[in-house]
């Protein structure tokens, strides 16, 4: 059940005036510094109390290690401030994560440790029904450090493989005992040693592939003059597969993985287990009937367009049409600005355009900061997100700005996620939805974020209307969330596109009310004209 208290505090962020929009933290890694999920309450340290300090060597490792302690936090193992001192509450901490992972409770940890519990908290703030439902469970979100684990090690496959040390698959535990067996550190000094284990998920098929780099054991049982072995499991339905490499300094950039077959793309190295060739395709057999296809009539001179039978009408793709828009503000000079508003359309596909492109490079900075997802993973949790909120989109036709606001709002209350993570869930599928010119998940994005407080997000919710982009054009409706925008900007709220354009709120307001053949509002003192004046006086 949804906490009482994170009810009521949902419901004061959103009965503030929409004109104040909430400040969230762009830094995936401090998304979440409260008890609001999972009761991991933040008990800050006293002033006069001293406590041991281990100091951090540069700003890298101090960012690192506040990652560690807000991914700690997150999870119900209480690190304190995330200050980038890992002190002996953070210690006390990973201890207590390394004893529910089942690691050894070093207080330490080692980079396979550190790597899977941050990735694991990036891919909790993308949200979605597996962490909704992680929550209602008895352990709460610290659940999901073991479903994340047995699903990448395949313990929860109807194969029934098992783990090793520490949670990772049985195949790569047998092969660090095999590493050990010819090096004086054991398995587990292996495992901490940094650089021995490196994850990642290098098939692309959800799941956390592993790579053994033998060089920092010691050994010289494992390395040559020049190369020492690297050992590979790819990911399969029925466990891992193991390939060795010859090759140093490897990271996973350095390998291609398909499904289970990998090769080294670092130049100079060798394989020692190449993956097989692929099976022959069979050629394809003689058509015997003539292809049911149907060409249209030849117009302009015999240019004959492809139209195949029974093709329906594609979709309206919001990236062709800012293609388009570009050539014509290109031609025309520049954007549309006040003193040259003539077509309300036009300029406001302009900045339509402009604020897609600003919530692709918003969207893309975020999800390069997400650990232990790749972009297809991230669009297919935003593709399952994208259907719980369109009920609101349908509605959209129907009824008033505020109206949908409203019920948005309602989903937020009933959503168990907290706002920093709807936040950033709404803002990262903004990005995946127009990248990959999906209207319904970046409509259902920018009515999430007008829901949790954002009524600048509104002029998104109007463009989309305006222009007939994931919902049927109504300049009237467009017109209604177009005000929403704009009065919250005129009030003072944060601009979140194009805040260097200082005009810009009133070429909206002007644009939208010049849709369906309504005046245009020009600001007192404004040239109708846009015609330039010359002064002849010396």
């Amino acid at each position: 059940m949804f906490s009482k208290s994170l009810k009521t505090t949902l419901a004061a962020a959103l009965l503030v005036s929409t004109t104040t929009a909430p400040a969230f933290s762009d830094n995936l890694g401090a998304a979440i510094v409260g008890g609001l999920i999972g009761g991991a309450i933040l008990n800050e340290a006293s002033k006069n109390k001293k406590r041991t300090v281990y100091t951090t060597t540069n700003s890298v490792t101090r960012q690192q290690n506040r990652d560690v302690q807000s991914s700690l936090n997150y999870f119900g193992f209480p690190a304190g401030t995330p200050d980038g001192v890992l002190g002996s509450r953070s210690r006390s901490a990973i201890s207590q994560y390394q004893v529910f992972m089942g690691f050894p409770a070093t207080g330490r940890l080692s980079p396979y440790e550190r790597d899977f519990l941050v990735s694991s908290y990036s891919r909790a703030q993308i949200g979605g029904p597996q962490v909704i439902k992680a929550m209602q469970g008895p352990q709460g979100v610290r659940g999901l450090l073991h479903t994340w684990r047995d699903e990448a090690t395949g313990s929860r496959s109807a194969g029934g493989y098992g783990t090793g040390y520490g949670g990772v698959p049985v195949e790569v535990s047998q092969a660090i005992d095999e590493i050990a067996s010819s090096t004086e550190p054991s398995a587990e000094q292996l495992m901490q040693r940094s650089g021995f284990m490196q994850l990642a998920d290098l098939n692309n098929d959800g799941k956390n592939d592993y790579i053994l780099d033998t060089s920092v054991s010691g050994s010289s049982f494992w390395c040559g003059t020049s190369h020492c072995t690297v050992m590979v499991f790819a990911s399969m339905p029925q466990g891992y597969r193991r390939i060795d490499f010859q090759a140093r300094g490897v990271t996973p950039a350095s390998f291609s993985c398909h499904q289970s077959n990998c090769s080294l793309i670092e130049p100079g190295s060798t394989t020692m287990a190449a993956a097989p060739a692929p099976a022959p395709v069979p050629a394809p057999a003689p058509q015997t009937t003539a292809p049911q296809t149907t060409m249209a009539a030849a117009p302009l001179g015999g240019i004959q367009p492809f139209a195949m039978a029974g093709d329906s009408k594609p979709a309206a793709s919001l990236a062709s049409h800012c293609s388009k828009v570009s050539l014509l503000t290109n031609s025309n000079g520049g954007f549309v600005t006040m003193a040259t508003l003539r077509d309300p359309d036009l300029a406001l596909s302009e900045q339509f355009c402009l604020t897609r492109t600003y919530a692709i490079g918003a969207g893309e900075d975020m999800v390069a900061k997400v650990q232990g997802l790749n972009s297809a993973q991230v669009d297919a949790q935003c593709d399952a997100f994208g259907p719980a909120l369109a009920p609101f989109i349908a509605k959209l036709e129907g009824a008033t700005a505020a109206e949908v606001t409203g019920e948005v709002q309602k989903f937020v209350l009933q959503s168990n996620m907290s706002l920093p993570q709807l936040n950033n869930t709404a803002r990262i599928c903004l990005f995946s939805g127009y990248r990959r010119d999906k209207m319904e998940v970046a409509l259902g994005s920018a009515l999430l974020m007008v829901g949790i407080g954002q009524a600048p997000y509104a002029e998104l919710v109007g463009h989309h209307l305006s222009q007939g982009f994931g919902v049927t054009k109504s300049a009237s409706r467009a017109q209604d969330w177009y005000a929403l925008s704009v009065n919250a900007l005129e009030a003072g709220a944060e601009p979140v596109f194009a805040p260097g354009q200082p005009e810009r709120v009133g070429l909206i307001k002007a644009a939208s009310a010049g849709l369906n053949g309504g005046a245009m509002t020009m600001p007192a003192g404004g040239s109708a004209s846009g015609l330039p004046s010359f002064s002849l006086d010396n």
